[in-house]
């Protein structure tokens, strides 16, 4: 990544930078580079914001779905998962790993929604097409892809110290999870299931970055009426949707490798992926996608609408153009 961003910067030392709505387009197409200090704030800042609302959005069918994946027989379904947890560890439980999924998910999105608006300002498109015209859709699903290697590098330890405290029963802080994995394996826990990480995001944002750039085209071609924020909103929720159906057989292992105590950092993922196929069937790839989808729409649906809002906010109140 590094290295594709120095030869893009020194090639192209000014570059053009795309937005999703057609209100941003409408004001025009501003020569912006690369590594301008304002624009970076302005992803920073967007997808911070739009992370905390979807976290909090979407953490109890996530604790859910981690329970279904990790304990099927005991959780077997989101309505009597989501009654099981409550009726036994209280409605916080639901909540379980939330500072360090908001924490990570921040550092996530900050990096994906950064690298993906710093490659549209790198690979910008010709600023003479027509805007009612279809997408070019093979660029956000490379460039998604490309964000999903370089926000799994961010995301991991958050992901570990999550999975660990939600299968755990009863009352257990983050705090202790990570000690407890301090003492085990030392600072290598923190990286435990790498190729797994690497294996669920790169599908995951490809489909994700790609379908929302989709979904917002077909709103704005078909529904031309419909608000911009309801636009974002829709959008997002399918997109999310979307990816998540892609990601989850490469999710269902990943959340096995990281929420166990004896495996690697590398080499643990595909053992994982052929036991459970063997012992589950292959459908037990997709144990927990239920919660997940339900879960899904809202909590991108709201992580969308948060960063598009966050980039008003950012022009409006914080740093004009």
């Amino acid at each position: 990544c590094i290295l594709i961003f120095t030869h893009t910067f020194l090639e192209h030392p000014t570059l053009i930078t795309t937005m999703s709505s057609e209100k941003d387009n409408e004001v025009g197409v501003n020569e912006v580079s690369v590594a301008d200090p304002r624009a970076i704030s302005r992803d920073l800042f967007s997808a911070t914001l739009g992370s905390v609302c979807c976290c909090y959005t979407g953490q109890p069918l996530d604790t859910i779905k981690v329970r279904m994946q990790t304990n099927p027989s005991i959780y077997q379904g989101v309505w009597s998962s989501s009654l099981q947890i409550v009726q036994g560890e209280g409605l916080t439980a639901l909540w379980k790993g939330a500072i360090p999924t908001a924490l990570g998910m921040a550092a996530e999105n900050a990096v994906a929604f950064g690298v993906n608006e710093a490659l549209k300002r790198a690979f910008p498109d010709d600023k003479h097409v027509n805007l009612n015209a279809p997408p070019d859709l093979m660029k956000p699903f490379l460039m998604g892809t490309l964000t999903g290697c370089c926000s799994a590098m961010v995301l991991l330890p958050s992901e570990i110290v999550k999975a660990k405290t939600q299968v755990l029963i009863g009352e257990h802080s983050s705090a202790e999870v990570v000690r407890e994995m301090m003492q085990r394996q030392g600072i290598r826990s923190m990286f435990i299931g790498f190729d797994s990480q690497i294996m669920r995001d790169a599908p995951f944002y490809a489909v994700f970055f790609g379908g929302y750039e989709l979904n917002c085209y077909l709103f704005r071609t078909y529904v031309p009426s419909m608000p911009d924020e309801l636009n974002f909103f829709l959008s997002g929720g399918f997109a999310g949707m979307l990816g998540w159906t892609v990601a989850m057989p490469f999710d269902v292992p990943k959340t096995n490798v990281q929420s166990r105590w004896d495996t690697k950092v590398v080499g643990s993922y595909f053992p994982e992926m052929i036991r459970i196929a063997r012992e589950r069937g292959v459908l037990g790839l997709y144990s927990g996608l239920g919660p997940t989808l339900i879960r899904a729409f809202p909590a991108n649906a709201a992580l969308f609408l948060g960063v598009e809002m966050g980039k008003r906010m950012f022009d409006k109140f914080l740093w004009k153009p």
